[in-house]
């Protein structure tokens, strides 16, 4: 490993470890990095509390999970667009090529709208549950057409067309035009009302899934030159894609059910992280989810203050700065083609 790959990861950690300090000081209450810093320390009691209950309250209890809650989507999201890509050998690939977002959807609108679980289920738990229906199905239907990577990405786009279509009749004949619009809004992605549940248990899936993908990075490295070639190279091909698509599917299904559907991020930044580390996948994959975390810190601080009092989903926002840099990643590759 060059000496290139630690400093990389270096640099992302000091990154993400500056951009949370600052993105929680961000906000309509005026909170500096010192009062970060104080009310961090006192709740893991590394000093005594200084801040007025109020501003210990914003900073704990409001804008640092949601910061931390951002970062940790960000990063799951872009080490399984990472996985995906190779495993799929499709580098259009990106965590919801499974259809989980679309399960999770219909998932969330059964709970919201149609009460399904009677009032115990929340729409997170809706979520959750609807995404991995979508996923079981993707995994059935892929294995009965034969489990080919081609058949993978059919499938997945046969269960997001389905869900998608699901979530739409339920919307359109059920829920009334407040919860129309609430539900809308989680739809394109939302962190409004993370708090320390959500953010320990997305935490504790990405662990261990990164450690998993890192476990294997020598057969996603195989995985490049096709299946034959995996085979050859001692990769048991059809366990490996199998153990991957779970860990990658069950981290984007416990993603969505916080956040909702967060577009682009899985899409554009392996292929942005991979300029700067090469394509090997123990390097890659710690770099992908730093830069992701990164990232969506900083949408997500966009997207509640830049029409403050109203907030924007976080998958506008997304899109809206991935639609570009995905045509510049595609031009550069045309041009390195070339």
């Amino acid at each position: 490993m060059s000496v290139r790959t630690p400093l990389l990861t270096l640099g992302g950690l000091a990154a993400l470890l500056a951009s949370v300090a600052v993105a929680v000081t961000i906000g309509p209450a005026d909170i500096s990095t010192a009062d970060v810093w104080a009310s961090v320390a006192a709740h893991l009691g590394l000093g005594e509390g200084t801040l007025a209950p109020l501003r210990d309250g914003i900073v704990w209890n409001l804008r640092m999970p949601r910061t931390l809650l951002a970062a940790v989507c960000g990063a799951g999201l872009a080490v399984c667009g990472a996985v995906m890509q190779s495993l799929l050998r499709n580098p259009l690939a990106d965590p919801f090529v499974l259809g989980v977002s679309s399960g999770a959807s219909t998932g969330a609108v059964a709970v919201v709208v149609l009460g399904v679980g009677g009032g115990v289920l929340s729409l997170s738990a809706g979520a959750f549950l609807g995404a991995l229906l979508s996923f079981a199905m993707v995994l059935l239907l892929s294995h009965v057409l034969g489990g080919s990577t081609d058949r993978v990405v059919l499938s997945g786009v046969a269960a997001m067309q389905l869900f998608s279509a699901l979530t739409s009749f339920i919307v359109l004949t059920s829920a009334d035009a407040e919860t129309t619009r609430g539900v809308l809004f989680w739809l394109l992605g939302s962190l409004t009302g993370a708090d320390w549940g959500q953010v320990l248990l997305c935490t504790a899936v990405l662990a261990v899934v990164l450690a998993l993908c890192l476990g294997y990075a020598r057969a996603l490295d195989a995985f490049a030159f096709g299946d034959d070639a995996a085979a050859g190279l001692g990769v048991r091909v059809a366990r490996t894609r199998l153990v991957l698509l779970c860990a990658t599917g069950l981290l984007t299904a416990a993603l969505v059910s916080c956040a909702g559907a967060i577009g682009f991020v899985g899409l554009v930044l392996p292929h942005a992280t991979r300029a700067l580390t090469g394509s090997g996948h123990a390097r890659l994959l710690p770099v992908t989810a730093l830069t992701g975390a990164v990232f969506l810190v900083w949408v997500d601080t966009v997207a509640r203050t830049v029409l403050d009092p109203q907030e924007v989903p976080v998958g506008v926002v997304t899109s809206l700065i991935g639609v570009p840099a995905f045509i510049a990643v595609l031009y550069r590759g045309r041009r390195t083609a070339a």
